[in-house]
């Protein structure tokens, strides 16, 4: 692998300095290349996880700067510790050695649900899910995910951000053994691969906005803190320090190797093959036999078994040592896709490739701590001191166009060599993976240049890698210009182009997107929709600057989602996160489409804990239903349909919305009167009974007591013409109702029994039975006709000469004007009283109670009452008419048109 440069040891001597090397216990340093690298150990878990919600953080907390220990950090299996939940089965069984993998494995955060109304069994869920075939949809995360909003929303947000996740991951898991069973083309497969890419995708923002609002509490603290320095490890540990690009570039790397390394899964049942010491053991075995029959190979084979030997003497390996090795080569590059460096040199040397191994191990920083310890004690020197010469050897390996196109990807990434990295990649995640670790290896290493430590071989490397001016936004716009028809295809994914947005920051462009999501004519996944909310919910609670008509369009549609899908515990939490006036609305619209009535309460007393004004919901409810189809009041004289319609009884139960809190009752009267006024003037007796009937007896005690109770003498204007009006519907029904019984029994008058023929004596007797029977039942229908008419009389009368102003006159002028009340109480004046008053009419002269009928027209014409100014001019003069129909009945009886005895 070192072919051309004479200067270096031999094969034998440098695999006797590997040796050697490896039982030192070197740790290894600033590896921008290794997936590993993490900058933070002495940052106490930066404290964020305790923090409030980031709106209310004062950046005068206390912050340990950034002072991290490379050499603790870059331990063999570390990882950074923004990384705090790796899936249970990513690579726990993996035994390529005596190792404890466990140690690098990050156990998963426990996420408590302790709201009450969210703690379903999710076992019992879990079990639902696997007795189907197919459940598709049926494992939905929103109560849990609700459950965590709350259960965090005043703690840490990435407490938060951990539990989602959690969650997450927990019924991918489930998902997966049913996918195992229905297949991958299955509903049921869709939704796990939502919600493992919305779990990859909590786990990038959680990386990255830890740093960045670390950074920006620290605000102002981190100024220029580089030193001067000989050790390319201090170097490159300031850079990361101060560079907050290069930073957050290299936990991109890192999040694409976690990802890469929760898919290998099992990896250790797939290289089990290569358990063996010996390398090339069938090209080793075939030199043997050679040797020892003496005769030449029929197939041409190297003679040796150095590393180079099938490059310098460009000759082959036997067949099945090809095959080998070009399956070795594959898992090589996956264990390094996967930032597992150090497990992938396990396994050449457990494949008899030690050297193979050493040459995965100069990428290590260069560093002396003897040079500044000032200790009598020598320390071991950390690094690789020929870094540049093995870096130019990686690079021009990774263009031998002879070798496997794995080995060339594998020492391209160790070099920052991006076309032979780039053949190899397959998916959106690794070329953007690629781009970044090259991205990030540039960037060090003209750091490096700057400062004098590169060294002289870095300078035979290519000019455009030197030159290059890398940055995530130049990383992106290369996807986008793919020649690979499949990542083209996962650019535009809805997951990948959110992950885009994070790394780059860029919310703005973020919500554009959301925006045009929204607007399109294909729906949103719901669980898609799910997530872009509780995204949404987390950028507000770190203070960013965001699109706030964005933000409440995704909340409204995935309040709307909640809604169709019958989701009633979930909605007031989140039409609580929408501006005021709006969340009174959206809750209303929600309250509109609850029929059951048991549910009722339990969705007033959600919206009272989330905090929404439920006094305006309930009355904005009220008078949506109300106004919808709203028609003219109409003249009682036209022909109308007095039945109870479906709309009819949508009105007469929406007033239930008001009646639960006593608190309420003014409004429930002043709404239930606009009903009944409206019911009143189409007549539609029975729907405003059904109204009147739903009104407690004793609501205008209660608002009374109300006010009395906060210390006001007399109830308002407003509530105390609302309970006026109340008691005169309640007249005006109590009449309507007498009059429809005094009708009900004039018309059941008993008849007289036709005579039988008088042949006989049996059949004169059961005659005259018959006949006092009949004025037996005359009499008592007689009897009760007159207190029907005089009940009647009475009621009307109290309709007619209402005291205090007048039926549907208010008392009180000093309330506020409603000009729309003011016009319905006046049109049912003259709707109702003529109405009433020809109903009277009706009544008296049908008891023949003629001189009372005309007295009326002395109450109608009174200029105490006015109640002549209700009539229009055509119910005058039949009125009149009427009048004088009583006037001829008692002139016929011998009395003067008034009804008093004639003077001789």
């Amino acid at each position: 692998w070192c072919r051309g440069h004479s200067e270096l040891p031999s094969p034998v001597v440098r695999d006797d300095e590997v040796t050697v090397a490896a039982r030192r216990r070197r740790k290894k340093v600033a590896c921008i290349l290794q997936s590993d690298y993490h900058l933070y150990s002495e940052i106490k878990e930066v404290h964020i996880l305790s923090l409030p919600p980031i709106s209310r953080v004062s950046l005068s907390l206390s912050v340990t700067p950034r002072v991290p220990d490379v050499s603790s950090i870059l331990a063999p299996g570390g990882r950074t510790p923004r990384y705090t939940h790796t899936p249970r089965n990513a690579l726990s069984s993996m035994n390529l050695d005596d190792s404890d993998w466990t140690n690098s494995i990050y156990t998963s955060p426990v996420s408590g649900m302790d709201t009450s109304f969210f703690t379903d069994d999710i076992t019992n869920l879990s079990s639902a899910l696997l007795k189907e075939d197919d459940p598709g949809d049926a494992g939905v995360l929103f109560p849990e995910f609700l459950g965590a909003f709350l259960k965090h929303s005043s703690s840490a947000v990435f407490e938060l951000l951990e539990d989602y996740q959690a969650l997450c991951q927990d019924k991918v898991d489930v998902l997966q053994s049913v996918v195992l069973r229905a297949g991958q083309n299955s509903k049921t497969a869709g939704v796990r691969w939502l919600l493992q890419q919305e779990y990859c995708s909590w786990r990038l923002i959680t990386s990255l906005y830890r740093d960045r609002v670390q950074l920006a509490m620290e605000d102002d603290m981190m100024t220029d803190m580089t030193v001067p320095s000989k050790s390319e490890k201090v170097v490159v540990e300031q850079l990361f320090q101060r560079d907050s690009i290069i930073r957050q570039s290299q936990l991109v790397v890192d999040w694409l190797e976690s990802i890469a390394k929760d898919q290998i899964g099992d990896f250790s049942d797939n290289i089990e093959y290569y358990a063996k010491n010996v390398c090339w053991e069938n090209t080793l075995h075939a030199l043997k036999m050679r040797r020892k029959s003496g005769s030449a190979f029929t197939v041409p084979l190297v003679t040796e078994l150095d590393p180079d030997a099938p490059l310098r003497q460009q000759r082959p390996l036997a067949d099945l040592d090809r095959e080998d090795d070009a399956r070795l080569l594959k898992n090589l590059f996956t264990l390094i896709r996967a930032g597992m460096t150090e497990e992938a040199q396990r396994l050449c040397k457990r494949c008899g490739q030690a050297w193979r191994a050493a040459t995965l191990e100069g990428w290590k920083l260069y560093h002396d701590p003897n040079m500044t310890s000032g200790s009598l004690e020598l320390k071991p020197v950390e690094g690789n001191p020929q870094r540049g010469i093995w870096k130019a050897c990686c690079w021009r390996m990774a263009e031998e166009e002879q070798l496997n196109r794995y080995e060339k990807a594998i020492y391209a990434s160790l070099s920052g060599n991006l076309r032979p990295l780039l053949a190899v990649c397959e998916s959106w995640e690794d070329c953007v993976w690629a781009h970044f670790r090259v991205m990030v290896d540039s960037l060090v290493e003209k750091d490096l240049m700057s400062s004098g430590m590169a060294n002289q071989e870095v300078e035979t490397l290519p000019r455009d890698y030197l030159e290059a001016n890398w940055t995530m936004e130049k990383v992106f716009e290369e996807l986008q210009a793919s020649e690979l028809k499949r990542v083209l295809e996962e650019t535009k994914e809805h997951y990948h182009v959110i992950q885009k947005f994070v790394i780059l920051g860029d919310l703005d462009g973020l919500l554009d997107e959301f925006a045009d999501w929204l607007t399109a004519s294909k729906p949103l996944p719901s669980h898609l929709l799910r997530f872009m909310t509780h995204l949404v919910l987390f950028f507000r609670s770190l203070g960013l600057a965001l699109k706030e008509e964005v933000c409440i369009d995704v909340l409204k549609a995935y309040v709307s989602l909640l809604i169709r899908d019958q989701q009633t515990d979930l909605v007031a939490s989140y039409v609580s996160q929408l501006p005021a006036e709006l969340a009174t609305a959206q809750y209303a619209t929600f309250l509109e489409t609850v029929t059951q009535p048991e549910i009722r309460p339990r969705c007033l007393q959600l919206a009272t804990d989330a905090g929404l004004d439920v006094a305006a919901i309930t009355k904005l409810v009220v008078e949506t239903v109300r106004e919808r189809d709203e028609t003219e009041f109409t003249h009682h004289s036209q022909t109308l349909e007095t039945g109870t319609t479906k709309e009819d009884l949508k009105k007469i139960d929406v007033i239930d919305w008001l009646l639960f809190d006593p608190a309420h009752r003014a409004e429930s009267l002043k709404q239930s009167n606009a009903i009944m006024r409206k019911f009143l003037a189409l007549q539609k007796h029975d729907a405003a009974k059904a109204v009147f009937s739903k009104v407690p007896e004793d609501s205008m005690r209660e608002i009374y007591c109300q006010w009395a109770g906060v210390g006001q003498t007399k109830a308002p204007a407003e509530d105390e013409n609302a309970i006026r009006e109340h008691l005169c519907i309640r007249a005006y029904l109590e009449a309507h109702e007498a009059f429809t019984d005094w009708f009900s029994h004039s018309s059941s008058a008993p008849q007289k029994p036709a005579p039988a023929p008088e042949a006989k004596f049996t059949e004169k007797v059961a005659n005259e039975m018959r006949e006092k029977e009949y004025q037996s039942s005359l009499a008592a229908w007689s009897c009760r006709l007159d207190v029907l008419t005089e009940d009647v009389k009475e009621r009307i009368y109290n309709v007619l000469l209402f005291v205090d102003g007048g039926w549907m006159v208010d008392n009180r002028q000093d309330s506020e004007q409603d000009s729309e009340r003011s016009h319905q109480m006046a049109a049912l004046r003259s709707l109702c009283l003529p109405r009433l008053s020809f109903l009277l009419l009706s009544v008296l002269q049908n008891s023949s109670r003629h001189q009372e009928a005309l007295r009326l027209a002395d109450i109608i014409s009174s200029d105490q009452h006015r109640l002549y100014q209700v009539f229009s001019k055509e119910e005058l003069r039949r009125f009149l008419q009427k009048l004088r129909e009583s006037s001829l009945a008692l002139l016929d009886r011998g009395l003067d048109p008034l009804g008093y005895e004639l003077q001789p």
